[in-house]
C-alpha cells in the first residue's frame, strides 16, 4: 500500500495517539500555537464516549468549565460556550440554570471541535511505534501503512473495559455498561438481571432498570463488594485536591504510600452523584407503595465465581464482613467495573526507553513524562498512582495539556497555575 507523502516525508513536533477528551483538548490548544506541528490519530471512524451511557438526563458529574479548552484558554474558539453560541442553544443553557452538561451534549461538543481541527486523523490505526536513535525520532506506523515520525509522542488511548477476572472467558451474553444502551432491550425480555458494580454508571443504569421494572416484570438484582453506595465527595475543601499544590505533594510522596492513597481515595472520584443516590431511594419507595418490588440491593459482596449453562449465570459472591459464601442465578448480566488502563501493544519496541515502577506500571514524572529522556513521551489519564484523583478528572485535562505544551515547546504558552489551594498539602 503506498504511503502518503505527508507521513513518510515530514517530521512532526509530536504524535499524539488515541483522541479522547484529553488528547482531544490537548489538539485544541496546539491548533494556534504556529511553533508546534503535531497530528492526532484515532482508529475510530469519528470522536466518541462512552456512548453506550448516554441514558436521558445523565450528565457529567465536572461542570462546564471542565471542557476542553476553558481552564487553560478560556479565549479558545474550542470552548464549550462557543459551542453552545454556534449551535443556537446558549441562552437555553444560560436559562437552564445548571452548570453540569448533558453526557450526549459533551459527547456532540467534542466531536464539534475534532470536526474543525487540520491535526486530527480518524480512521487510522497505530500498530508499532520504534525509535530511531541516529535521528533520534519516534516511528508510529499504521494499519495503512503509513509513518508518521516525531520527536515526542503523546499517549491518550484511554481505559479498556476492565471485566473481573471472575468473568475472564465467560460465556453467554453478558455485557460491561459500555455497552448497556445498544442491548437494553434484549436485556429487559430477560426474567433476571443482575447488576455488578457501584460508581456512577452503575447507579444510573440501575435507576434505568428500576424506572421500567414493572412494565417488563424482571428481578433486579444490584451488588456490590463496596461497603456501601459510596456518594461522590463532592465539598470545596476537597475538589481543592484537584489542584497543582496536591499533584505536587502527592508526587513526591513515597511509592507504597501513594499506592496506599490510591485505594483509599477511589470515594473522591468513583462515587454516585448524590442526588442520584436519593432518586433511587425515592424511586424505590415510590414503587414499594404498589407492592413489594422484586429487587435487591447487596452490598459488601465480591464476586469469586461466575459460570453459565443454558441460558443462566450462576454467581458466586463472598460477603466480606461475615465471611460468607451465597449464590444468585440470573439470566442477564451487567458488569458496571469500570475500566484499567492496559499498555499498548504498539509500545512494545520501545520499552526500553520508557520509565516503570517497583509495580510494572508507568513511572510517570511531575511534567507526564513516562520515557527515559523525561522529556519525549507524555501520558494521558492512567496516572492515578502518580498524579491522585487529578489524573482522570475533565477538569485537570486543560491544565495537564499547559504542562505537556509547555516541554514541547520548552516555553509557557499558555499560564501553568503554581497555587490556587487555601489549604496547605504539605509541612
Amino acid at each position: 500500500m503506498t504511503a502518503h507523502p505527508e507521513s513518510t516525508k515530514k517530521t512532526y513536533d509530536f504524535v499524539g495517539i488515541g483522541l479522547g477528551p484529553f488528547n482531544l483538548g490537548l489538539a485544541c490548544l496546539t491548533e494556534p500555537i504556529e511553533e508546534l506541528d503535531g497530528v492526532f490519530l484515532e482508529s475510530k471512524p469519528d470522536f466518541e464516549w462512552h456512548a453506550g451511557m448516554f441514558l436521558d438526563g445523565a450528565h457529567l458529574q465536572t461542570p462546564f468549565m471542565s471542557d476542553l479548552v476553558t481552564l487553560a484558554d478560556p479565549t479558545s474558539p474550542y470552548s464549550f460556550l462557543n459551542y453552545l453560541k454556534e449551535k443556537g442553544r446558549l441562552y437555553s443553557f444560560y436559562i437552564r440554570e445548571n452548570f453540569y452538561p448533558l453526557r450526549v451534549e459533551y459527547d456532540d461538543y467534542c466531536r464539534w471541535a475534532a470536526n474543525r481541527l487540520s491535526s486530527v486523523r480518524f480512521s487510522t490505526t497505530v500498530t508499532e511505534v520504534t525509535y530511531d536513535e541516529a535521528e533520534e525520532l519516534y516511528a508510529v506506523a499504521t494499519t495503512a501503512g503509513d509513518t508518521y515520525r516525531a520527536r515526542h509522542l503523546v499517549l491518550g488511548t484511554g481505559t479498556p473495559p476492565h471485566i473481573p477476572e471472575a468473568c475472564q472467558g465467560l460465556a453467554g451474553d453478558h455485557l460491561h455498561n459500555s455497552r448497556y444502551l445498544q442491548h437494553k432491550a434484549r436485556l429487559q425480555q430477560k426474567e433476571s438481571i443482575t447488576l455488578i458494580g457501584s460508581g456512577q454508571s452503575a447507579a444510573e443504569i440501575y435507576y434505568d432498570l428500576l424506572s421500567e421494572i414493572d412494565v417488563h416484570g424482571y428481578r433486579l438484582n444490584w451488588v456490590t463488594r463496596s461497603p456501601r453506595f459510596f456518594p461522590l465527595e463532592y465539598t470545596k475543601l476537597t475538589l481543592e485536591m484537584t489542584s497543582p499544590e496536591y499533584v505536587d505533594y502527592y508526587h513526591a510522596l513515597p511509592e507504597d504510600t501513594r499506592y496506599r492513597l490510591t485505594a483509599q481515595q477511589k470515594g473522591l472520584f468513583k462515587g454516585i452523584d448524590g442526588e442520584l443516590v436519593d432518586e433511587i431511594f425515592d424511586l424505590l419507595y415510590q414503587k414499594r407503595l404498589g407492592g413489594e418490588v422484586p429487587t435487591r440491593l447487596l452490598t459488601n459482596s465480591a464476586l469469586t465465581d461466575a459460570r453459565y449453562a443454558d441460558g443462566t449465570y450462576t454467581l458466586t459472591f463472598r460477603q466480606e464482613e461475615q465471611g460468607k459464601d451465597f449464590e444468585l442465578r440470573s439470566d442477564g448480566l451487567i458488569l458496571a467495573t469500570g475500566y484499567q488502563y492496559t499498555e499498548p501493544e504498539f509500545l512494545k519496541p520501545v520499552r526500553d526507553r520508557l520509565r516503570y515502577d517497583s509495580r510494572g506500571n508507568f513511572d510517570i514524572g511531575r511534567n507526564y513524562a513516562v520515557d527515559v529522556t523525561g522529556k519525549g513521551v507524555f501520558l494521558q489519564n492512567a496516572g492515578v498512582h502518580a498524579h491522585s484523583i487529578t489524573s482522570p478528572d475533565l477538569g485537570m485535562g486543560a491544565y495537564r495539556n499547559s504542562c505537556i505544551v509547555r516541554e514541547l515547546l520548552g516555553t509557557e504558552y499558555y499560564p501553568v497555575e503554581k497555587t490556587i489551594a487555601f489549604q496547605e498539602f504539605s509541612v
